[in-house]
């Protein structure tokens, strides 16, 4: 019998610093760079084109920061806190993020998921383990640990890695700019519905010379019901602490070195199996030097050693079921450590030029053991981590931006990579199933891990692939006008990833994995942006050719035979949006919409959102405000059903909806605020196109419905604390 999981309180750490003493020595890597336009600049204010500072964002709405370039603040006041990375993604335009459970569901931008997206945590990487997506990389990341999230859309930079075709995701911490001794910090408390229970802390203290920052979060909320009220498997709870301490020795000059820990539990609902840790440790050291000649500006380096260890198993928060494909009690440890690091050097030969030259490097190792749980004759613990999977690149890249004029401007760059990848546990052989594709061992169902240990018949095998990218972007200022355009090409070439070679979703034997292609895509990306005193809008569109477009065949349920393929496909789609302020009221709206066609099977490609539509109507007056949100979706008929990637597969056409959520807040002095809401107001059923089959478990939403439903009318209430 399955029973309701209740997670209690998190061991904390006694000290995130400890890290420090436990780490092997890191391996020097390159690059660290500065973005291409002034939007980007790493400085604690942005400027607008015009040259007008823009404050610092505390609020939900998005910030354009320039083409292409898109920022909001990742743990806002007046809205509750994300439970991970890819939830405060969803709130973006043009994201959408496939629901697993409660959290650790998996993000994509427009359509585009998995390494076609990359996920950078102070610009380093931390990487899933789990061959099925249980903990992809926004798993293991806290946002209320961050200041911003900054979005870069399209192959439109270079300077980030390798592969990206989709766009970069950064999380970011503010870096103190002190010039007296300062002791700073806020907190927030947050309660709500399915006893959600969330508190994060965040101090500063330092003086010109130096300072130290802390940061420490804990969530957790129990499985919440449907707007039918019928219970979905989601109960969660993770802890996150952070500490750096930075040397300033003068203005031109910062050293910081951070450690960090965290770890949690959830329960899944897409899966036979729950996540019972998700421990990560990372460590990372960052230095820059400004002003080092009249032509050289800045030169920064970046290293990281960042360490994910995750236990999936089907007995601590459920029962096994002997009627399921999983009948005993099983479970599966597997590791990722990801190092690297970068290094990047920004010139200016002249006023008009603007040149970042650098280089990066990183290698992921990946370990797995499975068997049964302690005590058991093939217990789990007694058996040694096996090492499947070795990954590496190399990449050098300039780029450069050229003011042509006072309102023009050309920005481009190039970009190659040597990537690697070793495999250890091949099979030799693979055989037709029948069915177009390779019968392959070690597949299984959605969400499922398969327990078998390596066969004395697998081998090792090693490819590598040359990747090359570049871009180039004309942008303009309209004269004696607010408005500005931009029009850019770029393409990005993409190494298949661990989960399209070795994934519970692929044919793990040496002539898949030798022969799958990496993905190149040449994209074109237009748009335009208007800024008034009270009112702003926006728009971009893009059109691109993806050659070689790796997608992942499912087989039906209870069969073996998933394998990747290349073929070769078409994107479009696009994002709007408007932002208006009057005195008391206000305006905010985003339309997204995102299309692809697989041009080699003639059908559509898998996992494309439909047309979305969010709008925001606030009314301010003194210390308090109120919003009321509207969120609107289309129905979406087109679908590959059977055939996905990485995040998930299509699961057939998805029912349009439209949620209503309201919030207000109030300021109660210079320290205190209060903000409460209601999502889901009118206690809605439904459940986003992009999405997880549920599986059948006794007391929940099970096998007879097709995805995974948003949760249900949900209240919450949030205090917080500026000091």
């Amino acid at each position: 019998m399955n029973h309701r999981c209740h997670f209690g309180a998190a061991r904390t750490p006694a000290r995130a610093a400890a890290l420090l003493t436990s780490r092997t020595a890191l391996t020097l890597a390159l690059t660290a760079a500065l973005p291409c336009t002034p939007a980007l600049a790493d400085t604690p204010h942005r400027h607008a084109p015009d040259g007008q500072t823009l404050e610092t964002v505390h609020v939900t709405a998005l910030r354009t920061d320039g083409p292409l370039v898109t920022a909001t603040a990742t743990n806002p006041p007046d809205q509750p806190p994300a439970s991970d990375g890819a939830d405060v993604l969803r709130r973006l335009p043009g994201f959408d993020v496939v629901r697993k459970g409660g959290t650790n569901g998996d993000p994509s931008l427009r359509g585009m998921g998995g390494s076609r997206l990359g996920i950078l945590s102070d610009d380093g990487r931390i990487g899933g383990t789990c061959p099925s997506r249980m903990d992809p990389p926004t798993a293991y990341i806290s946002p209320a640990l961050y200041s911003k999230v900054v979005v870069i859309k399209g192959p439109e930079s270079v300077i980030y890695g390798a592969g990206h075709s989709a766009g970069i995701v950064r999380f970011e911490r503010d870096k103190p700019d002190l010039t007296q001794a300062t002791m700073k910090g806020d907190a927030s408390l947050t309660v709500g519905s399915n006893d959600h229970r969330a508190a994060n802390l965040n101090l500063t203290a330092g003086d010109a010379h130096g300072y130290l920052q802390a940061s420490a979060s804990r969530d957790r909320a129990d499985d919440y019901d449907d707007g039918r009220g019928q219970r979905v498997r989601s109960a969660y709870m993770h802890w996150n602490a952070q500490l750096t301490a930075g040397w300033t020795p003068d203005a031109d000059t910062r050293v910081a070195l951070s450690a960090g820990r965290g770890n949690g539990r959830a329960a899944y609902a897409f899966a036979s199996m729950d996540g019972v840790q998700f421990k990560r440790d990372t460590l990372s050291l960052e230095a820059s030097r400004t002003h080092l000649a009249p032509w050289w500006s800045k030169l920064e380096l970046s290293l990281y050693d960042n360490r994910a260890n995750h236990i999936m198993d089907n007995y601590t928060l459920r029962e096994p079921d002997p009627s399921s494909m999983m009948p005993m009690a099983m479970a599966a440890n597997l590791t990722r450590r990801s190092f690297g690091g970068r290094l990047a050097a920004t010139l200016t030969p002249s006023s008009d030029w603007s040149i970042i030259l650098g280089g990066d490097a990183h290698t992921d190792t990946h370990h797995h053991r499975s068997g049964g749980p302690r005590g058991s004759m093939s217990d789990y613990h007694d058996l040694p981590l096996a090492r499947d999977a070795r990954i590496a690149d190399a990449g050098l890249f300039a780029q450069a931006t050229w003011q042509l004029d006072e309102s023009q401007r050309l920005v481009g760059g190039i970009r190659a990579d040597r990537a690697q990848m070793r495999a250890y546990q091949l099979q030799a052989m693979s055989m037709d199933d029948g069915s177009g594709g390779m019968a392959g061992m070690g597949t299984s169902m959605a969400g499922d891990m398969d327990m078998s240990m390596p066969t004395t018949g697998t081998v090792a095998q090693t490819r590598h692939d040359l990747l090359r990218a570049g871009f180039l972007r004309y942008e303009t200022d309209a004269n004696d006008m607010p408005v500005h355009f931009y029009a850019g090409l770029g393409h990005s070439e993409r190494e298949p990833d661990y989960w399209e070679l070795l994934g519970d979703h692929a044919d793990s034997h040496v002539s898949d994995f030798l022969t799958l292609r990496p993905e190149r895509t040449t994209q074109l990306d237009i748009g335009a942006r208007w800024q008034g005193e009270r009112f702003k809008a926006w728009v971009s569109a893009y059109a691109g050719r993806v050659d070689d477009y790796i997608v992942l065949h499912f087989p039906a349920a209870g069969m073996s035979g998933a394998y990747a393929s290349n073929v070769d496909a078409r994107i479009a789609g696009g994002e709007a949006g408007l932002d208006w302020q009057g005195a008391h009221w206000s305006l905010e709206s985003a339309l997204s919409y995102a299309w692809g066609r697989n041009d080699s099977e003639h059908r559509p490609l898998p996992q494309m959102p439909p047309l979305k539509l969010k709008s925001e109507l606030g009314y301010r007056q003194g210390t308090w405000q109120v919003h009321a949100t509207w969120t609107v979706a289309s129905a979406q008929h087109r679908d590959a059903v059977g055939e996905g990637t990485i995040v998930g597969a299509d699961l057939g056409p998805s029912a349009g909806y439209g949620v209503l959520g309201l919030n207000a807040t109030v300021k109660l002095d210079a320290r205190w605020q209060l903000a409460a809401g209601i999502d889901n107001v009118l206690d809605k059923t439904y459940a986003e196109h992009v999405n997880a089959a549920p599986v059948a478990l006794a007391g929940y939403v099970g096998s007879d419905a097709t995805r995974i439903n948003e949760p249900g009318r949900t209240a919450w209430l949030r205090a917080n604390l500026h000091f």
